[in-house]
């Protein structure tokens, strides 16, 4: 793990930086001012050296400059850049929308959500006509957990690039909240408490609680190269666990329907031993035990986050009591993390209690999900008749995440939800996990929660009966031919699946025979431009 100390940085910042001894500022001005500049050149530069750039400069221009000439001076063409608030990508300085998502650069998004104008500046002024329902936070039955010390986890290192998990994250979800006036308003806030050790333990080992717990005392560091921690990272991961074992009680107990948890960092990456993926502790994994504790005795948790959760599958997968279900790219094991095949189903007796889907390549959308959900997901919910549910809900499978390149639409994500709705209850907990691009994932978070408030689902007008693209049937067949040796209710499903599935190779086929036969002669092919020559220079 790479650390820095909040005393080996004051250290710094007194003695001038690596490299920089008290004996070099004896020797005068010059040598102060030589040293700043070797500094500077080498890319080294310590806070202490930004906060003096200008007054470096200033001491720069009061040399002597007779002898500079313009044309002999070659300087540097500098690009400037601004990075789109929405998706993060780096656009050229005078560009005033993201090339790549569109977004303008001085959008209201974190003041406003997804219902800000992305084509224009933010005025400070939005009209939104929302429907209420008629439920207010006194009578609602759903419940949110967040708490703004969440935003204080953020990467120490101020990058080119920003860190695609970042405080705006939630931000642009609590703001579309607001502005649509969700919440604070028709859902029941959730007081936020650090989760104990104990707790934690019941998922994950002594050590790393304390590797994480340690980074409070260190200005940053970092368990992967993309998994960052600053001081104030182990609160927040403790605030977050802590609102989703919280939620988790809250709804198993009967006192709120379902509730959603606005949190972060995500979870479901971290595994017993290891914390990775953006992901310190694994609060889906704390929430499904804390509702066993409270006297849940079988969890359904459904990860459709567009990475596999290979930590959630590791804690589970010797557990009968708890199935894990995940839906995510995969191809081959060549996109991350790696796990998460068709042929991952538990082991030690647990065989049967892994599900996972995984698409053999992106651009999987809306079809393919509720295809899923139709023949793997719900008819192997339903034999296992859960007690409770839990969602893995990361957004970065959303049209137009940067990370994810999938076609999820917010009316997609509010369709599962609605069907995963009718298993036990509607006793479900929807957490937060992955998802960068902030307005995917902050109106899918908004069409989420105004399903788990009873409205209907976004844009309503989903077929029943989907017809998935030809890699999402592909991968529907393959998962229901392992499963069904531990779930014997697809067999039936599997068979018509199977007919459905020879029935469209046949007619791709046929097209191809179609082609073949439409085919022209090679002679024509290679002989009409110069039979047409011949025949119009004798007509000629």
């Amino acid at each position: 793990m790479v650390v820095e100390t909040l005393e080996d940085s004051k250290r710094k910042h007194v003695n001038g930086g690596e490299g920089t001894h008290l004996d070099e500022l004896s020797n005068g001005d010059n040598g102060v001012s030589s040293t700043k500049r070797a500094r500077v050149s080498r890319g080294e530069m310590t806070f202490q050296d930004i906060y003096g750039a200008e007054a470096l400069l200033n001491e720069e221009d009061e040399e002597d400059d007779s002898d500079w000439e313009p044309m002999q001076q070659t300087m540097p063409v500098e690009f400037v850049k601004w990075c789109c608030v929405n998706c993060t990508m780096a656009n050229p300085g005078d560009m005033v929308h993201c090339y790549i998502c569109g977004e303008h650069k001085e959008s209201g998004i974190l003041r406003h959500g997804y219902l800000a104008s992305p084509f224009f500046k933010d005025t400070g002024l939005i009209e939104v006509e929302e429907k209420c329902g008629g439920n207010s936070s006194a009578t609602s039955s759903t419940a949110v957990g967040f708490d703004e010390r969440m935003l204080l986890h953020s990467e120490f290192e101020v990058k080119a690039h920003p860190h695609p998990e970042r405080p705006d994250r939630l931000r642009a979800i609590a703001a579309s909240l607001a502005t649509a006036g969700v919440f604070p308003g028709r859902c029941v806030p959730i007081h936020a408490r650090e989760i104990t050790k104990q707790e934690l333990q019941m998922v994950h080992t002594s050590e790393l609680v304390d590797a994480v717990n340690i980074t409070s005392q260190l200005l940053y560091s970092y368990f992967t190269t993309d998994t960052y921690a600053n001081e104030y990272s182990a609160r927040a991961a403790r605030l977050a666990a802590g609102l989703c074992a919280d939620l988790a009680t809250e709804i198993y107990s009967g006192r709120v329907k379902n509730g959603f948890a606005l949190v972060r960092p995500p979870g479901h990456h971290a595994g017993i031993k290891h914390a990775m993926g953006f992901c310190l502790h694994n609060n889906a994994a704390v929430a499904a035990l804390v509702a066993q504790a409270a006297g849940a005795r079988k969890v359904l948790i459904v990860d459709w986050d567009v990475h596999h959760g290979n930590g959630t599958q590791e804690i589970f997968e010797q557990n009968k009591s708890v199935l894990y279900m995940s839906l995510h790219r995969h191809e081959g094991g060549t996109f991350y993390p790696g796990t998460g095949a068709a042929d991952e189903v538990g082991t030690n007796g647990a065989e049967g209690y892994c599900v996972n889907v995984p698409w053999s390549c992106g651009g999987v959308g809306d079809r393919d999900y509720i295809y899923a959900f139709q023949h793997v997901v719900l008819p192997i919910a339903s034999a296992f008749s859960p007690d409770f549910v839990i969602v893995s809900a990361g957004f970065d499978a959303a049209r137009g995440d940067p990370l994810g390149c999938c076609d999820v639409t917010p009316a997609g994500y509010s369709r599962m939800t609605q069907m995963l709705g009718d298993i036990c209850g509607g006793k479900m907990l929807v957490i937060l996990e992955g998802g960068y691009n902030l307005r995917s994932i902050s109106s899918s978070a908004t069409a989420v929660i105004k399903v788990l408030l009873g409205e209907n689902p976004e844009n309503d007008d989903l077929p029943i009966a989907t017809t998935p693209s030809k890699a999402g049937l592909e991968t529907v067949v393959d998962v229901m031919n392992i499963q069904m040796k531990f779930w014997p209710s697809l067999a039936t499903a599997y068979s018509k699946l199977l007919s459905e599935w020879e029935t469209r190779l046949i007619e791709n086929k046929k097209n191809q025979v179609k082609r073949k036969l439409v085919r022209v002669p090679t002679w024509w092919k290679w002989g009409r431009k110069k039979f047409m020559y011949r025949f119009l220079s004798t007509r000629i």
